[in-house]
């Protein structure tokens, strides 16, 4: 009797062991601190489509002046107005570009800051074409 009480809690504890080891190893890899898995995604890893456009305001000129854009279909909502300033930077397709360049009709990123005095939209950066990524 006196082998049977000693086999039966250590096999338990080795069940234990071994299934604690196995909910780790199924588990490892999606917790908050994961590192991101490579091609989780059909069209590639979704984390790193548009992060460095993560902050830009996305809209469609509506109106070019020589002091301000207006656009349609921003997250502000339609016929959104963005202050224009001498340093202000123009990128088209990757490459620096001119403000006489922009259209009507053509969609746009800007990097905005907010006036803190008059809470004008003072536009820092606007990218447009087809590579944007190369524009930082």
């Amino acid at each position: 009797m006196t082998w049977k009480k000693l086999v039966l809690p250590v096999v338990l504890a080795f069940g234990i062991a071994v299934a604690s080891s196995l909910a780790q190893d199924h588990t490892a890899g999606q917790g908050p601190d994961a590192p991101p898995k490579a091609d989780t995604a059909r069209f590639g890893d979704p984390t790193s489509t548009g992060r460095h456009l993560q902050g830009y305001v996305y809209g469609v000129i509506k109106k070019i002046g020589h002091d301000e854009l207006i656009l349609d279909k921003t997250e502000y909502g339609d016929g959104q107005s963005f202050k224009l300033q001498p340093k202000t930077k123009y990128v088209r397709d990757g490459k620096a570009g001119k403000l006489a360049e922009l259209k009507t009709g053509e969609s746009v990123f800007i990097d905005v800051k907010k006036d803190k005095k008059t809470g004008d939209m003072i536009a820092k950066k606007v990218v447009l074409g087809l590579d944007p990524a190369q524009s930082r």
